[in-house]
């Protein structure tokens, strides 16, 4: 039935991005820099570039109340230099005091909050995990402004072309550069560094793991319309690309303007962007009552990235026919995990707990 569903929707694969159909994990690498320009061109916009050098300043350290003592606190700001100027934004950093190496999460966050009511950290900090959040706003506004933060300095008073960055390349790219931080610090264990974010910033970190292979996984919690959702198939009720690029067109390159209406058309899916992060992994969470992020594309665009991960023998997505949109059940077992719940679109503590469930499966 599920197979079934998605077929009927003839979504494109990024397989056959050529023309040709990939039968190999080796002729998917080759291939996989069409995807991800083809995702950039059409959707996100070129990434701003790599600074040129990268420093760290922990201004706040505190080894002795945080979280009834169980945990250290820091407060640091990182600055990266790039188009010759010096851009500086805050971070906080977390993590518990007990164990050596910590799979450690990047939260790109609506607040600078901690904790935050999209962040429970002593729950985060008991569960094992260690945690770097920062606020959006602090990187760039959420706006039509491209002369503040970060895009002040990338743009320098220049008009986008139809490929420049969005604000969305803009804050994935400062979760990459809290990512040059955490390959500092010794207590984090760099083989599992997840990003995750909520809403527009769950399609942020969709592209941050997409574009920096050093995540291990990307959460996307009720992104929907533009990240975890495929395009195809959606109904009343449900955010389209029309609706996203007159509200927020300043999250994507001007490009995207031209699939306005044309959701069933596009040559590309949501499904890209995870199988760009093939073999790492991938979890979704959505919510019941989140209709305008369309929870069956959701779950449809996790059984259409399947076929990239089993090109690495590895498993994708597990699931039964009756484990369709069944709210309360964790859909961990492979590398691409889901999660359904009830309630309404937020970053819930459920959320939170079905990710950090599936950064411990093996």
């Amino acid at each position: 039935m599920i197979n079934e569903m998605l077929q009927k929707l003839n979504a494109p694969s990024p397989l056959e991005i050529t023309g040709e159909r990939v039968a190999t994990k080796e002729e998917w690498e080759k291939v996989r820099p069409l995807v991800l320009k083809s995702m950039l061109e059409n959707e996100y916009g070129y990434m701003p570039q790599e600074p040129a050098s990268v420093t760290f300043e922990e201004t706040f350290f505190d080894d002795r109340r945080y979280c009834a003592g169980k945990a250290i606190f820091i407060k640091l700001n990182i600055t990266a230099e790039l188009n010759g100027e010096k851009f500086t934004f805050p971070v906080t950093y977390v993590y518990p005091k007990k164990g050596k190496k910590h799979k450690t999460i990047v939260h790109i966050n609506f607040r600078d909050n901690v904790p935050d009511e999209y962040m429970p950290t002593e729950e985060i900090i008991d569960s094992g995990f260690a945690c770097a959040s920062f606020c959006y706003k602090d990187v760039t506004s959420d706006d039509g402004d491209f002369t503040n933060g970060l895009a002040g300095v990338i743009y320098r008073g220049k008009e986008r072309t139809p490929f420049s960055c969005g604000k969305i390349a803009m804050w994935a790219w400062a979760a990459m550069r809290v990512m040059d931080y955490l390959q500092t610090k010794e207590e984090v264990d760099k083989e599992c560094i997840a990003v995750a974010g909520h809403s527009r910033l769950g399609k942020t970190a969709l592209l941050t793991a997409a574009v920096d292979t050093r995540f291990a996984c990307a959460h996307s919690n009720c992104a929907g319309c533009s990240g975890d959702a495929l395009n195809r198939g959606k109904t009343e009720g449900n955010e389209f690309i029309g609706h996203i690029v007159k509200n927020f067109p300043f999250w994507f390159c001007e490009k995207y303007k031209e699939y306005a209406d044309k959701d069933n058309e596009t040559p590309f899916e949501q499904h890209f962007m995870h199988a760009l992060i093939a073999p790492r992994k991938v979890h979704v969470a959505s919510a019941e009552k989140d209709i305008w992020a369309a929870p069956p594309q959701q779950f449809l665009a996790c059984v259409a990235a399947d076929e990239v991960y089993r090109l690495y023998g590895k498993k994708g997505f597990i699931y039964e026919e009756d484990d369709f949109l069944k709210a309360g059940k964790y859909l961990n077992d492979g590398n691409i995990g889901f999660c359904y719940r009830e309630g309404t679109h937020y970053f819930s503590r459920d959320d939170w707990h079905g990710l950090m469930d599936f950064l411990n499966k093996d």
